[in-house]
């Protein structure tokens, strides 16, 4: 089942030679990318009759919030007689969430601060955008949600054009959007609860629990999660592994489940819709383990939402398994306190995965990236003795021989045939399986049946 969409490259590969169609000038193509689908009410009348209820019920719910959404910006620029709204300061957005502090931090002016910035940038829908600096200063009512985070690409048929340019990544788990604000709000509201102030806390609970219910409501009926909810459509609408996307929002919703300290302040009667989402996550995330020749290794970088087939994302991002999202799964599942056997053999095939693919004797680029940026070759893979290991970020399924995609939706199976633009733009390798191996080693300890990889 999982080599269908491999065969599809082989055969578009194959009619483009007899056809004399151009290929690209950067090297050799092994198959051209296909764009993934969205999630429509044509495509759920194609389902089960058993499955179409709950999934029409989602989409129902996913066009009224956006709706909601819409209506609720409108109304706060009229409120505040914003006439010319302008878009979020770009900035490394999450990114700057993810500081570890001293716990007293957390209580402090600058902390509380912070919280009220993230706050200003939430959706009605209780998530958040991507790429914001938050930091700096809070949003201006009226003000739009989002960064411009528009491709600069001409290409009319590009996979990341929108279908509305003016509603793009609105909520998104993108680059680690909402998770992570989540996850940071609930720090601040904990130490100020513990600290008792309760009037600076309360109106960030509030904030932590619409995030919840963004992830609650975001999900789909199979346990999956999109990058993007309300529906955005294009591969946005896709199961999204990318970035640990769904990964983090089953971490989130796991984490209230089973009542971690952050989120001590959750009101029950959302810590029990939170605990069947999560389970329904992880049994997701086991579905999604791709078999090949009867073994199970990892994860795609996105699947198909109705039919949990691996599809593309952009231009250059195909459909293959990941390694570098696949490392999150497996520290996920190593963390449960008592994982079940189908979490346990899930650990181990993915561990045994990654140690089979790795590389060795090669480097990718000369370790100084701002010299490989500014050279005019750019970036490249060269064979170093003794190097190594490290990744290929994405692997062909059925082979898991490295592949890497272009910007022109050609599909390459060597890094130096890609052109310079997407050589230097993109982590096509890295070092994060020699972390995750040893913390499977360590992990075997307390689960001695489990298989040692060396």
């Amino acid at each position: 089942m999982r080599g269908i969409f491999w065969t599809g490259l082989a055969a578009a590969s194959m009619c483009a030679a007899t056809l004399g169609m151009p290929r690209a000038a950067h090297g050799n193509v092994i198959g051209m990318n296909v764009i993934a689908k969205p999630v429509t009410r044509e495509r759920i009348a194609a389902l089960p009759r058993k499955e179409q209820k709950a999934w029409l019920a989602y989409l129902e719910r996913s066009e009224k919030q956006k709706e909601v959404d819409k209506q609720t910006l409108h109304d706060e620029q009229t409120a505040a007689g914003n006439t010319n709204p302008k878009h979020a300061p770009m900035g490394r957005g999450a990114y700057a969430l993810r500081i570890e502090h001293p716990a007293e931090w957390y209580a402090s002016a600058d902390a509380v601060q912070a919280a009220h910035n993230v706050i200003s940038y939430q959706v009605a829908d209780g998530g958040w955008s991507k790429n914001i600096d938050m930091m700096s200063h809070p949003r201006a009512p009226g003000d739009l949600y989002d960064a411009d985070n528009l491709n600069r690409f001409p290409d009319l048929a590009d996979f990341d054009k929108p279908v509305d340019p003016n509603w793009h990544y609105i909520a998104t788990l993108d680059n680690d959007a909402t998770w992570m604000q989540i996850r940071f709000l609930a720090r601040v509201a904990t130490a100020l609860d513990a600290a008792h102030r309760d009037a600076d806390a309360a109106p960030i609970r509030a904030s932590v629990v619409r995030g919840i219910e963004y992830l609650l409501n975001s999900q789909y009926p199979n346990g999956g999660w999109p990058q993007v909810w309300p529906l955005e459509g294009g591969y946005h609408d896709a199961i999204t592994i990318n970035d640990d996307a769904m990964t983090h929002a089953v971490e989130i919703l796991h984490d209230v489940a089973t009542g971690a300290a952050d989120y001590a302040f959750v009101p029950r009667s959302l810590v029990r819709r939170a605990r069947p989402a999560a389970q329904r996550g992880i049994e997701c995330l086991l579905k999604l383990q791709i078999v090949e020749n009867g073994a199970k290794t990892a994860w795609a970088q996105q699947y198909d939402a109705l039919n949990l087939e691996p599809t593309s994302a952009r231009n250059y991002e195909m459909a293959a398994l990941t390694s570098d999202e696949s490392y999150e799964i497996v520290h996920f599942f190593m963390q449960l306190r008592n994982p079940t056997p189908e979490e346990i053999a899930a650990v181990n095939d993915a561990a045994a995965w990654i140690r089979k693919v790795e590389i060795r004797g090669y480097r990718f680029g000369s370790g100084d990236f701002r010299a490989d940026r500014s050279s005019p070759e750019g970036r490249k893979l060269v064979a170093v003795e003794g190097a190594g290991p490290i990744w290929s970020r994405y692997y062909q399924i059925g082979t898991d021989k490295p592949i890497f995609g272009d910007r022109d939706k050609t599909i390459h199976d060597d890094v130096n045939d890609l052109s310079r633009e997407r050589r230097n733009g993109y982590s096509w390798y890295n070092t994060g399986g020699i972390e995750v191996l040893s913390q499977y080693t360590t992990w075997t300890q307390a689960h001695p049946t489990t298989v040692h990889v060396d």
